[in-house]
């Protein structure tokens, strides 16, 4: 049976040397981390580890050193400075695979999660952070679980009974969540570039920012879609009222909309709190690319920083040295929808960085810059230029497919590279 304890008090049980294991996204137990940020000067050689924080990350600063040491596996915002300064870590990992590396390669002795309030029997579920969170609450030597009436209560793989929390917190934090962005001209063509590629019946994986969200701008005329995603977001929402999608044509977990997790508004916070249509799971059960690949006409859609001429995709870091996030689910989904029945990979991104200064379409990558997606596994890249597919064509007839729609101040310089590469006239 848990004992509930304040959070200054269920911190003190977090021991020197452990790995604290932060649930993931708007699963972080703000009130629980405070506290432990709070109390630093008691620890000795601690490691904070997860994926995505959308927190300040206090626990990165520089007084924390020796007491508190970050390991990330995703590099949000608030990490991303400690690791350029070399004052924390990161581990590259896909997120499907969270749970196998918090299990087999990163030990978990305290897991630290929000869930909602127990019903009647007990339970709490993980509500909108299952993902990693559950799995490594599981196999946690010591849980410690804030309890949030704002945590929506959700179906699926998502329970914890009460017994097996060590130590309860009641503490109602507002969730965190993300803010409207308003769309830009090249994001808009973007978007409607890549929706020219959905066909009815699509079963959709859309991430959360300005591209996916242009991109479900474009779906209103495209029907009986069906979500199998790591997320929802409130464009997909605004799908399924408008009855785009209905999940009738999947092949698994039919009339369901599949997510490991969710980032969005109050209202769709609101719409998956004890709504069954809507089913939470493990991010190694969501991600797995054979899981995937059982829904027909998958289409997945994902953003990147930069690609080259062969079709190698850059989606998480500037340079060796300069990690902006991680793999995330981005080469799961690409691997699952390319193996569905009639399924595609989009890849989307603007043509340029810097304000027009830099193409993100590059002849080559600088030497040491490391690929999140080999030239083996691209399929369709997407600029507001147009749509290049890769899969199936030679080197030749990719880097003439990708130099077609990048911007026209960087082609000349490409198709130079292209006569010196191939030993051809462009």
């Amino acid at each position: 049976m848990a004992q509930f304890v304040t959070a200054q008090e269920a911190v003190k049980h977090i021991k020197d040397g452990d790995r604290v294991v932060l649930a993931h996204s708007i699963g972080e137990p703000q009130t629980l981390v405070r506290a432990m940020v709070e109390n630093y000067k008691n620890y000795k050689n601690v490691e904070i580890s997860h994926l995505l924080a959308l927190g300040p990350c206090d626990y990165t600063k520089p007084e924390m050193e020796g007491h508190l040491r970050h390991n990330s596996l995703f590099a949000g915002p608030g990490c991303r400075t400690a690791l350029a300064e070399r004052r924390a870590d990161f581990t590259p990992a896909f997120f499907g695979e969270a749970p196998h590396f918090y299990e087999k390669y990163l030990p978990v002795d305290v897991a630290m999660v929000t869930v909602s309030p127990p019903d009647k029997h007990g339970y709490c579920t993980f509500g909108v952070a299952v993902d990693y969170s559950k799995p490594c609450a599981e196999m946690a030597r010591t849980v410690i679980a804030q309890i949030n009436k704002n945590m929506p209560r959700t179906f699926g793989d998502t329970t914890i009974h009460i017994d097996d929390i060590d130590f309860a917190v009641e503490a109602d934090d507002e969730l965190y969540g993300a803010k409207p962005i308003a769309l830009t001209e090249v994001e808009d063509k973007i978007g409607a570039n890549c929706a020219a590629l959905i066909k009815d019946g699509s079963c959709l994986q859309l991430g959360i920012g300005g591209i996916p969200n242009a991109v479900l701008n474009y779906l209103h005329d495209i029907n009986d879609m069906g979500v199998h995603s790591e997320m929802l977001s409130d464009g997909i929402l605004q799908l399924i009222r408008a009855g785009n999608i209905n999940n009738t044509r999947k092949q698994i977990h039919k009339g369901k909309s599949v997510v490991t997790f969710l980032n969005g508004s109050k209202d769709l916070y609101s719409y998956v709190d004890d709504n069954p249509s809507v089913e939470f799971y493990p991010v190694n059960y969501v991600n797995n690319p054979y899981v995937i690949a059982q829904n027909d006409n998958f289409a997945s859609v994902n953003s990147a920083l930069s690609v080259d001429l062969m079709g190698q995709i850059v989606a998480d870091n500037i340079s060796s040295v300069r990690q902006m996030s991680g793999a995330g689910g981005f080469v799961d989904f690409v691997r699952g929808a390319t193996a569905s029945k009639n399924g595609i990979s989009i890849v989307a991104l603007p043509s340029t960085a810097a304000g027009g200064k830099a193409s993100r379409i590059v002849s080559e990558f600088e030497q040491g810059r490391p690929i999140t997606l080999t030239r083996f596994e691209s399929f369709y890249v997407v600029t507001e230029f147009g749509v290049a597919l890769l899969r199936g064509q030679n080197l030749r007839q990719r880097a003439r497919a990708l130099i077609e729609i990048s911007h026209p101040d960087f082609r000349d310089e490409m198709k130079e590279f292209y006569e010196k590469r191939f030993l051809e006239k462009y």
